[in-house]
């Protein structure tokens, strides 16, 4: 009877082993916690291409030596952009970019002379292309204000009518310097889209004709044509980061 006892005894033992046993290998069985990885932190630095288009307001003057003639005109502007930018710990970012646009911006001056004739002048703007340094700063993870300012290179022509008769064309890549700013927001991973706005500055051209069609340049007269320009645009970027998150 004692035997069967402590038989019985070790049994209950054994099961209440086995089943602590099992129970043990359960929880070890488990699998360990993995943390998520953090969220990508937005940067500038990197290069990037992209397109913009938007419009062109300019201003031209032009002077005979019997005042100067000044008109105001508006037109569409459209390209595309290639640069670079670095950012700084705290948000500083600072850069370079190529723009070169079509443009199609022209302009008609007439001046008329004591002697009753009358000059024409039809300007056009056929392209710009611009090279800037900028300067911004990320307020927020995907947003960048910026400011900019550099060289600017435009192909300028002039079509000269004296008494309604045409004596051809004069054209001329002009060299003058640029400023302006904007906006831009990373809204996807390389992707951005900016809105900004510049004003451009193409200097004084001297030019000088000599025509029997007009009494006043029978021998030689010269005259001076001046343009300004400011661009609104809107544009796409296409960002290739150096190593680093985009969004």
């Amino acid at each position: 009877m004692r035997k069967s006892g402590l038989t019985l005894l070790a049994a209950v033992i054994g099961l209440a082993a086995g089943q602590a046993s099992a129970a043990d290998l359960q929880r070890r069985a488990a699998p360990a916690y993995v943390p998520q990885a953090a969220p990508p932190i937005a940067t500038w630095t990197g290069c990037y291409i992209g397109g913009n288009v938007g419009g062109i307001f300019g201003n031209a003057k032009a002077d005979f030596g019997s005042g100067d003639r000044s008109s105001d005109n508006s037109g569409f502007a459209g390209g595309g952009q290639i640069g670079c930018d670095y950012q700084y710990t705290g948000g500083w970012v600072i850069g370079f970019r190529n723009m070169f646009d079509g443009a199609s911006l022209s302009r008609d001056r007439t001046v008329r002379f004591s002697t009753g004739d009358h000059a024409t002048v039809s300007l056009k703007n056929d392209w710009f292309d611009t090279l800037t340094g900028r300067i911004g700063y990320s307020f927020a993870p995907s947003w960048l204000l910026y400011g900019q300012g550099g060289a600017v290179w435009a192909k300028n022509s002039a079509d000269v009518t004296f008494n309604g008769s045409d004596i051809g064309g004069l054209s001329k890549t002009r060299t003058g310097w640029t400023a302006g700013g904007g906006v831009e927001w990373m809204f996807a991973p390389n992707w951005s889209a900016f809105l900004e706005g510049n004003y451009m500055d193409f200097g004084s051209n001297d030019r000088r004709i000599t025509t029997p069609l007009l009494t006043a340049c029978a021998s030689g007269c010269a005259f001076n044509t001046k343009a300004t320009a400011a661009t609104v645009l809107v544009g796409l970027n296409y960002r290739f980061n150096w190593g680093k998150a985009a969004y």
